[in-house]
């Protein structure tokens, strides 16, 4: 039986482990996923020692820059985005780490496009920011990042206002903020800007409608959740561990 699996975070909740569950007794494929829950990206030599040789990985919050260390060699497209969230065990033994993410995410942006959706706002800078950074620059749509800290192409949260809001009429939360349970939170944005020519995309799908969506909502912006995203990535580790 084939074995693969999610590294990660506490990651009880993760979407990952119940679709490919679903997936393989669906299809009728002869594998089991697993989640592996790291407290840091080192026990990630014990997962390697102690557990049969997995067929393939996903990698999620907080380790998808961090794994890149312990990889053979990188797809190109993950080494520039420079994070990974699928690992292919290549045949002679080796890791290879790929990027998933921007492909579940600019499918599921681009048919909800519209011709005032002309630059973009992304919350956070971790390894989920720099696949959708890509993502938009292949869609040739400016963007712009924004953290605690403002910096090169970046605002600080302080920094934003409604005038900048509203010029940004796609704004994505990268954070984990308003995921289960805490789900009362949400980024600190003045929400006032937010318009129904807003597309607001919340990376987060557990719950399926976050504060942050509602709050968007609330001013007639359309919104999204990661689920489908999730779907389009976990379909796209599946053909590279599978068929490439």
């Amino acid at each position: 039986m084939k074995i693969y699996g999610l590294i990660g975070k506490n990651i009880d909740y993760s979407f990952s482990r119940s679709y490919f569950k679903k997936k393989f007794e669906v299809e009728g494929i002869a594998a089991e996923y697993r989640n592996f829950d790291l407290d840091n990206i080192e026990e990630f030599k014990n997962v390697l020692r102690t557990n049969p040789v997995p067929s393939g990985l996903n990698v999620t919050i907080p380790y998808k820059q961090e794994i890149m260390r312990f990889l053979d060699q990188m797809d190109p497209v993950a080494a520039e985005i420079g994070a990974v969230n699928t690992i292919k065990f290549e045949k002679d033994g080796s890791l290879t780490g790929y990027n998933t993410d921007h492909y579940g995410f600019t499918e599921s942006l681009r048919p909800n496009l519209k011709p005032p959706h002309t630059a973009a706002l992304i919350l956070g800078t971790g390894g989920a920011s720099k696949a959708v950074a890509f993502s938009l620059a292949q869609l040739k749509i400016p963007y712009s990042f924004v953290s605690r800290n403002a910096g090169a192409n970046s605002y600080s949260y302080q920094d934003l206002t409604e005038e900048l809001i509203t010029s940004h009429p796609i704004i994505i939360n990268c954070t984990p903020l308003g995921t289960y349970p805490a789900i009362e939170k949400a980024p600190k944005i003045p929400f006032d800007g937010i318009t129904p020519a807003h597309l607001i995309f919340d990376l987060i799908y557990n719950p399926a409608v976050t504060r942050f969506m509602e709050l968007a909502a609330a001013n007639g912006a359309v919104t999204l959740n990661g689920y489908r995203m999730l779907e389009l990535q976990a379909e796209n580790a599946w053909k590279i561990w599978n068929t490439l």
